[in-house]
């Protein structure tokens, strides 16, 4: 895992964990890397400092190297307080409907099937398609909650 500092074209600043550079590389050419702050899609890593340390010996590290899982998932700071309110509005208030979100989505704006609320997953080609036919979507600034059996 790497955290890169990013900045978007608004000027906010945020970081983000990817599973490698090239992960990072890969899902930027997918237009999937956006604004945490503003949802702008356009944005590029930022001047970063790396953390290092002379030797193991000359400084004790500051941060615990196993951090407490459950310390990841609590909200540190406003914005992910907001976030993570938003997260618990929309799931609340839509059904999940998994990997037929563009499927669902198209039914809905048709008329084939009842109009509600709902919220899941699409590839990026799903998700374009469905706005360059006119269908509302809107992508979440969070990774929805996989319902099992």
């Amino acid at each position: 895992m790497i955290k890169f500092t990013l900045k978007c074209d608004q000027e906010h600043s945020f970081e983000s964990w990817f599973q490698s550079s090239d992960a990072f590389d890969k899902l930027m050419r997918a237009g999937m890397v956006t604004c945490a702050v503003c949802g702008s899609d356009t944005v590029e890593k930022a001047i970063m400092a790396p953390t290092v340390r002379a030797s193991r010996k000359a400084a004790a590290p500051t941060e615990s190297p196993d951090p407490d899982p459950a310390s990841l998932s609590t909200p540190s700071n406003e914005m992910e307080k907001a976030l993570a309110a938003l997260k618990k509005q929309v799931e609340a208030n839509s059904e999940y409907v998994g990997m037929n979100f563009a499927s669902q989505a198209r039914d809905i704006h048709d008329g084939l099937v009842p109009n509600r609320a709902i919220h899941g997953e699409a590839k990026p080609e799903e998700a374009r398609k469905l706005i360059e036919d006119g269908v509302p979507v809107a992508p979440l600034p969070f990774i929805p909650n996989r319902k099992t059996n």
